[in-house]
Order: structure tokens, then C-alpha cells, then sequence
């Protein structure tokens, strides 16, 4: 376990500049010694003087804007990380669940899926116009009259755990990363051999048209081995690179796109499949299955090139 002041210098050094990271590490570390010193010296324990330096320099986003000259005003620094926070929280979370509710009714009121779809994203689009207008002018407003947030306190207890600046990638995340892609790729020959719907000879029926096997199948799961391959080089780099983040993009488009293209030419499905599920020839329930798979991947497309970036960015800044 890393010391209380290993873990808040890494949550400080995380947030300033790169080039400037050794020389603040170094002066930082150099302050919390001598304060830390002077209360032995006066015959305060080690551990309690250390708890109680680090909790009155205070949070190290904080601490780490200052270093960089970055000023915490867009609200003021009283609210500006909690309105950060959730800010970040919402946009991550109700344009894509509202786009996705929406384009999926108007599939399921009669809309073309391509309608939908631009209905929906549409609609996520106003969304986070919406929340990021009421959400900065409630702490605004929340500024201004000095109303009371009642956050709990920031102690040295919310330091994350330390983790190198340069490598944060847990071996534990790659190999759920990978474990999901090896899951995926099994159910392609798997939906093929042993589906659950079969004919009327007892014969599995493939779920997705087995024409696909000529190209497109084949390739989608070579394209799920590079991803693998991916995952491990970002874990032997130990975070997003730009270079890394230009080919985890061109994998997604490779992916993405023509699973789209399958969807929206209404050749994913094998025909047959569609004829025995009874639910999939009901209504325009086949048309939503659909919408949902192209919501599904286009959000997915757009969410993990914005998290990535993000990540590539922070690091290299």
C-alpha cells in the first residue's frame, strides 16, 4: 500500500502539465516533509501529522490548478467541481438512454428506421444543450445566493489509489476488455451451429444470414482479433496514445459501418430466423430490433472515441 503522500502527490501530478510534473513532484514532496517534520518535531506522531498536513493543503484538484495556473471560475471555485461532476455524470448517461427511448417510438409508431435513428440523435443532441444550460444556470444561481451545497467534507480517505502517471491501465480491465471480445467472436459460429430456433427437421437455425460467412462475418471477426490485439498494447503502453487512439477509431468505423450498412439493407438477419420468431413478424417489432442495434452502435462509436481522446488528451497535456 502506497503512503498517503505517494497517493496525494499522484492525484495532484495527474491534473498539471507533463513537463512541469518532476519539478512539482519534487518541491511538493520537499513541503510535505518539512511540515510533516515540524509537527514531530513537537512531538506529534508521523501518521497523524501526515493525515493532518495533506487534509489542510486540501484537494489535490485543487492544489494541481493552482500549479497550472488553470482557474477554476466558469462557476467559482466553490461550486466549480461539483458542477464538473455532475455535469459530467448526466452527459454521459441521458442524451444517449433519451435518443435511444425516443428513436426507438417513433420506429415502433410507423417511422422508417433511418427516421428514427436521425429523430433520435437529434434528440440527444437538444438533450445535452438542455442539460448543460440548466445545470450551469442552477449553480449559477446557486453562486450568487451562497446557498449551501452540504457536500461532505474532502478528506485524505477519497485519494484514489496511487497509480504511476504515466501507466493506468489495470490488468484487471484489459482482461474483461478482452474476455467480452472473445465472447463475441464465439457467438458468431456459435449462432450459426447451435441456435435455439430450429425447423421443422430439428435443425438449428442460423440467427444471422448465413450468406454473411462469405465476406463480412469473416471479416468482423478479424476485426475483433485487432481489437484484442489493441487491448494489449494499450495495456504494455499503460494508457491511450494518439497512435493508439487512430487505430482503436479506424477499428470501431471498420466495425461499425458495415454492421450499419447490414442493418439498414436488412441483410443482418437470416430470413428464416425472422419467419420462425413469431414476435420478430409482428407489427414493426423487426424494425425496432433494428433501430435499437443502430443505436446501439452508433452510440457506442461516438461514446468510446470521446472517452479515449479525453483519456489521450489528459495524458499528454
Amino acid at each position: 500500500m502506497s503512503s498517503l503522500t505517494d497517493r496525494y502527490l499522484a492525484a495532484t501530478l495527474r491534473a498539471v502539465p507533463a513537463p512541469r510534473r518532476a519539478e512539482i513532484a519534487d518541491e511538493l514532496r520537499a513541503s510535505i516533509a518539512d511540515m510533516i517534520d515540524g509537527r514531530t518535531d513537537a512531538g506529534q506522531d508521523r501518521e497523524t501529522a501526515e493525515r493532518e498536513v495533506l487534509t489542510e493543503l486540501g484537494n489535490p484538484e485543487r492544489l494541481a490548478a493552482r500549479y497550472a495556473d488553470h482557474r477554476l471560475q466558469l462557476i467559482g471555485p466553490a461550486y466549480y467541481l461539483a458542477w464538473r461532476r455532475l455535469l459530467r455524470l448526466l452527459l454521459a448517461t441521458v442524451p444517449i438512454a433519451i435518443g435511444a427511448l425516443v428513436a426507438v417510438l417513433d420506429a415502433v409508431d410507423g417511422d422508417s428506421v433511418g427516421s428514427a435513428i436521425g429523430v433520435g440523435v437529434t434528440t440527444g443532441i437538444e438533450v445535452v444543450v438542455q442539460v448543460a444550460f440548466w445545470v450551469t444556470l442552477t449553480f449559477a444561481v446557486v453562486e450568487r445566493l451562497s446557498l449551501p451545497l452540504h457536500l461532505p467534507r474532502w478528506t485524505v480517505d477519497q485519494l484514489p489509489e496511487d497509480r504511476p502517471a504515466g501507466r493506468g491501465v489495470p490488468l484487471a480491465d484489459t482482461a474483461v476488455s478482452i474476455a467480452a471480445l472473445v465472447l463475441l467472436i464465439a457467438f458468431l459460429p456459435w449462432q450459426h451451429f447451435r441456435s435455439w430456433v430450429r425447423d421443422d427437421g430439428g435443425d438449428h437455425i442460423p440467427v444471422l444470414d448465413p450468406a454473411l460467412w462469405r465476406f463480412w462475418l469473416p471479416a468482423l471477426i478479424a476485426l475483433l482479433v485487432a481489437e484484442i490485439v489493441l487491448q494489449v498494447a494499450r495495456h504494455r503502453a499503460g494508457r491511450w496514445t494518439w497512435p493508439l487512439v487512430g487505430a482503436k477509431v479506424t477499428l470501431d468505423l471498420a466495425f461499425a459501418v458495415p454492421v450499419a450498412w447490414l442493418v439498414l439493407t436488412d441483410r443482418l438477419l437470416n430470413p428464416e430466423f425472422v419467419q420462425r420468431v413469431d414476435w420478430l413478424r409482428d407489427g414493426a417489432n423487426l424494425d425496432v430490433v433494428y433501430t435499437i442495434a443502430l443505436v446501439a452502435v452508433v452510440a457506442s462509436l461516438v461514446r468510446n472515441t470521446v472517452a479515449i481522446a479525453a483519456q489521450a488528451r489528459r495524458r499528454a497535456a
